[in-house]
């Protein structure tokens, strides 16, 4: 890694360190792979295989595989239809990249995403038949996103930070509100979460306070979830 001298209108110096090619390569493979977008189905799946018997009513649904119809079910409202939306926009000229770089490409998606993740947890909690634990997880990203939205209009956030944040406060919530001995995979979350945050700014995506902000949001997001729904 060298140094570069980024010249700065008071004259003064300001140095920027800049990451080889294959670094960068890396970190943004990383942060496609990372995307908070993958997180609710990934969480599920991990909940789960982890924990078979609080979702033994949605295995008798099963059209195929075990638990296929509720696999599909977090996918399609959570995962297809945000990145449906963020296709029609960019198609439409609404937004200017798939990355949604800028604070203004937030603003659509940030709303479609309110609207895909609270009717998640609604029919979750309507149904009646998932784990509370469950439910507040899904209440805990919607959260994280209506204040990631407000947040939007005065700043930006690391939307990968709030999403890998909520991981570890949905863990923290398990750990403390269950009694639930998950202290490897909470220091796997961290582990992750580094990389990852590592790898946002490698990229020059966000500065560390937006990092950390991120973190702080996803975390909280879960708790005050698990405060309302758990």
């Amino acid at each position: 890694m060298e140094q570069v001298i980024i010249p700065t209108t008071d004259n003064s110096r300001q140095e920027k360190p800049v990451f080889s090619p294959v670094l960068q390569k890396v970190a943004e493979v990383i942060s496609y792979l990372s995307h908070p977008l993958f997180l609710p189905l990934l969480v599920t799946v991990l909940l789960v295989n982890a924990m078979p018997a609080y979702f033994v009513v949605f295995k008798q649904d099963s059209i195929r595989y075990a638990f296929d119809l509720l696999y599909i079910r977090v996918a399609f409202t959570t995962l297809f239809l945000p990145l449906f939306v963020v296709a029609l926009c960019k198609a439409l000229g609404f937004v200017t990249s798939f990355q949604l770089r800028s604070q203004k490409d937030r603003i659509i998606p940030y709303i479609a995403c309110t609207i895909f993740y609270f009717w998640t947890y609604f029919a979750f909690k309507r149904q009646g038949v998932a784990p509370p634990f469950f439910n507040a997880f899904f209440l805990g990203v919607f959260i994280a996103i209506v204040i990631g939205m407000v947040a939007n209009t005065y700043v930006k956030i690391s939307m990968h930070t709030i999403g890998w944040g909520g991981v570890i406060g949905f863990l923290l919530m398990l750990m403390t509100g269950l009694n639930m001995n998950i202290s490897l995979a909470l220091m796997i979350a961290f582990l992750i979460s580094g990389i990852v945050a590592t790898a946002r700014l490698i990229l020059g995506a966000h500065t560390p306070a937006e990092i950390y902000t991120g973190f702080i949001l996803g975390i909280l997001s879960q708790l005050i979830a698990y405060g309302i729904a758990g």
